[in-house]
């Protein structure tokens, strides 16, 4: 991961140079890989908290709403808060990873956003609300670059595309999130359910943090500095030949974001509006969606071992493609259904391979560019499918995201050529030469060069 300075593997890649100890039980070879699972454990952790703590906020935004007493409007530029606090730090914190590490910026990051759920309760205008939502953006936003540059590093270690499970485990999160709020919403108060999440939060990340922040380390080597995304006067080649792969890669991410926001908003008014389905079943619209990609992230890395980063990404775009125009375009609720679980599937992949591919070029700055233009489709796909909608219908508007899925897929077959200059490289390599020993051992996780 990004330990001191502008460094990738040193808080890993010892532990694959190291020869495991002789024990004819296999023993020194469990040793050997247990720091890392240990730091892979404690990262999912962290995933899955960022989906709780996400999801638990966004159960409440009613209550937070009768609350302020805020109008429609005023809510909505209040909520604008999260997006430009998490938007404005993203940025920020590539260049937080690359000073101080990866893994301690993480854990700063989850107790800031375990913190800032205390806040929204305390709002009592619009305008207050919007203040603390700039706190709880910019904690949103940091722990997703931090956590995404600790994971690049981590699968870089393990050499095992695994990059899909940490995104199941916020999936997952979000799920319970979303269900406990559900369930506290009728009885226990925001002032109560919310501060009592940040208690959780803090709990959980004192728990998972010292297993990153004790990760092990090793001084840094000249070759591994050129894997700064803002490359120094001798490095500026480098930088031009990753700048480019890096912001493809993030369009990609965010024509996959899209996807997820404007499923989020409009799904259920689809199947409630367009397709008079009762409101149970449009409900479970998202639900099933959610549910899919959820299901699609958890086979991730085997489907990632068996296929490849490149045909992965684009089966995943066109398999989304084809599942948004069924659900957008099907004429009964079930068909539907059926099209947004192809779509969840088809998308479950997309946002980290390509958020990880982007770090492997370009280490956490990489991690940042992606991740910003991720976010910003999220933003940008509920209001322009409202838009869409009113100046045609919202089947039209929905067809969108099977555009953009299909973009996604021939943006990812234009990147399929994309790897780190060979300087970048030279670690790796060497790595993989040194710890072909352990590797050839039957290492637990590992897959060999």
């Amino acid at each position: 991961m990004c330990g001191t300075g502008a460094t990738l593997y040193p808080s890993f890649v010892p532990l694959l140079n190291k020869p495991a100890p002789a024990d004819p039980e296999g023993a020194g070879t469990t040793s050997a890989r247990s720091p890392l699972s240990r730091v892979r454990t404690a990262l999912t952790v962290f995933f899955a908290l960022d989906g709780l703590l996400f999801a638990g906020w966004v159960v409440r935004i009613p209550a937070i709403k009768e609350q302020t007493g805020a109008s429609a409007s005023d809510l909505g530029m209040a909520l604008l808060g999260v997006s430009a606090g998490a938007v404005a730090t993203m940025a920020l914190t590539g260049r937080l990873c690359r000073r101080y590490g990866s893994p301690a910026v993480t854990v700063a990051c989850a107790a800031v956003l375990s913190l800032s759920m205390a806040l929204p309760p305390l709002a009592h205008s619009a305008t207050a609300l919007g203040l603390v939502l700039l706190v709880f953006g910019a904690g949103y936003g940091g722990i997703n670059v931090a956590m995404n540059s600790v994971a690049v590093d981590l699968v870089a270690a393990l050499r095992r595309p695994v990059m899909p499970s940490f995104h199941a485990a916020f999936s997952l999160g979000g799920m319970l999130g979303a269900g406990l709020g559900g369930l506290a919403a009728g009885s226990v108060p925001p002032s109560v359910h919310l501060p009592a999440l940040g208690l959780l939060g803090l709990a959980a990340t004192a728990a998972a943090g010292p297993a990153l922040l004790r990760a092990p380390s090793a001084p840094a080597r000249p070759a591994d500095t050129v894997r700064s995304i803002a490359p120094a006067a001798g490095n500026r080649t480098t930088g031009n030949r990753t700048r480019g792969p890096v912001l493809l890669l993030g369009l990609i991410a965010l024509c996959t974001a899209y996807g997820e926001g404007a499923m989020a908003d409009w799904s259920a008014l689809h199947l409630q509006q367009d397709l008079h389905a009762p409101p149970g079943v449009a409900a479970a619209a998202y639900a099933l969606f959610a549910l899919a990609m959820t299901v699609g992230r958890l086979t991730g890395a085997r489907l990632l071992e068996r296929w490849g980063q490149t045909r992965t990404l684009v089966a995943g775009g066109a398999a989304a493609a084809a599942g948004m125009l069924l659900g957008a375009l099907a004429p009964n609720a079930w068909l539907a259904l059926a099209g947004f679980a192809a779509a969840g599937l088809g998308l479950a992949n997309i946002f980290p391979v390509a958020v990880g591919r982007a770090g492997e070029l370009a280490g956490p700055g990489g991690v940042a560019t992606a991740s910003t233009l991720g976010y910003g489709g999220m933003l940008v796909g509920p209001p322009a499918i409202g838009f869409l909608a009113e100046w045609s219908t919202l089947p039209t508007a929905l067809t969108t995201v099977a555009a953009l899925a299909a973009g996604a897929a021939v943006l990812a077959y234009a990147t399929r050529n994309a790897s780190a200059p060979p300087a970048q490289r030279a670690p790796e390599d060497a790595t993989r030469r040194s710890g072909a020993a352990s590797v050839a051992a039957g290492a637990p996780g590992a897959t060999g060069p």
